[in-house]
């Protein structure tokens, strides 16, 4: 019976200080870990932000903020930023480079390449260090990372897209109506960073106006990643042919004919059209053999004297 009695209390003791170590472990502070979008690295993979685990957490010293979009779309001739939030930075210097070449062209706020359209820009109550872009053009896009001076270097990439937009009008550069149907011109804006603010419709150089005495008048305007403009004038008559053109505020016009018919055939006018070009051709292929020709006779009368 003691030694029973031993056991249970031998028992009880190993249990109250497996108690005791196990609260000891729940109680134990944990490590503090960094927000997801605050961690450093040197890969354009857009796969790298998606990884459930977090990738070189930093409890101290300089570390991106990337929250914000890595893509940048930039209108062409219009001002583009690529903007950079380093947090911690401490004595270290920021650095933009272009991977395209791997040229330096900013340290700090200094800019180091002969190209003077790239500027630093810092805002010290955000933490910003942006590279500034004028004038962008097209061959501008590409790569540029972000690097912090730390041993070694670490940068956040990219990508700029420097885009030129693009204005087109269904069915153009003519379209033919008949008499009495509904004209309906659908101009089409593509490539903008943003939709145009305004989008304006002129029929031979003047402004149209919706609330004219004619009537029937309209447009519809659709803005997103691409914008639409439909313009429709119901029962189409003679006056209504002409030049019509939709120029967008951030973008380049574009102008469309149209020919309202009065029971003609669309092909007859093209022919007409065709003939008219082709005598104006003839005409001027005629003038310059009667130049030539007088010039040759010009020629042998001098010879023969």
């Amino acid at each position: 019976m003691k030694h029973i009695v031993v056991v249970m209390v031998f028992l009880n003791v190993n249990y109250g200080f497996s108690s005791y170590s196990q609260s000891v472990d729940i109680d134990e502070p944990h490590t503090y870990t960094p927000p997801k979008h605050y961690f450093q690295t040197s890969s354009f993979d857009e796969a790298d932000l998606d990884d459930d685990t977090v990738k070189n957490p930093l409890d101290r010293g300089p570390y991106f903020d990337i929250s914000a979009s890595r893509n940048v779309t930039a209108l062409v001739g219009n001002t583009a930023y690529l903007n950079c939030r380093v947090r911690n930075l401490g004595n270290r210097t920021v650095s933009w480079i272009r991977h395209r070449d791997l040229h330096l062209l900013t340290v700090g706020k200094a800019t180091y390449t002969s190209d003077q359209r790239y500027q630093s820009v810092h805002n010290p109550a955000l933490d910003d260090w942006s590279l500034k872009v004028l004038y962008p053009q097209p061959r501008d896009s590409g790569v540029y990372e972000c690097q912090i001076s730390t041993t070694p270097p670490v940068g956040y990439s990219m990508m700029l897209s420097v885009v030129e937009p693009i204005t087109t009008i269904v069915g153009g550069p003519d379209l033919y109506i008949d008499t009495g149907s509904t004209v309906n011109l659908t101009c089409i804006v593509r490539h903008l960073p943003e939709p145009p603010p305004v989008i304006l419709w002129t029929h031979n150089g003047e402004e149209i106006n919706y609330d004219s005495p004619r009537g029937g008048v309209s447009v519809i305007t659709e803005k997103g990643d691409i914008t639409t403009s439909y313009l429709l004038i119901q029962r189409a008559k003679s006056s209504d042919s002409g030049k019509y053109t939709c120029s967008p505020s951030t973008a380049n016009p574009i102008t469309v004919n149209v020919h309202v018919l009065n029971g003609e055939h669309p092909a007859a006018i093209q022919s007409a059209h065709s003939l008219q070009s082709n005598l104006i051709l003839a005409g001027c292929c005629c003038l310059t053999l009667l130049f030539l020709a007088s010039a040759l006779t010009s020629g042998e009368r001098s010879t023969v004297r």
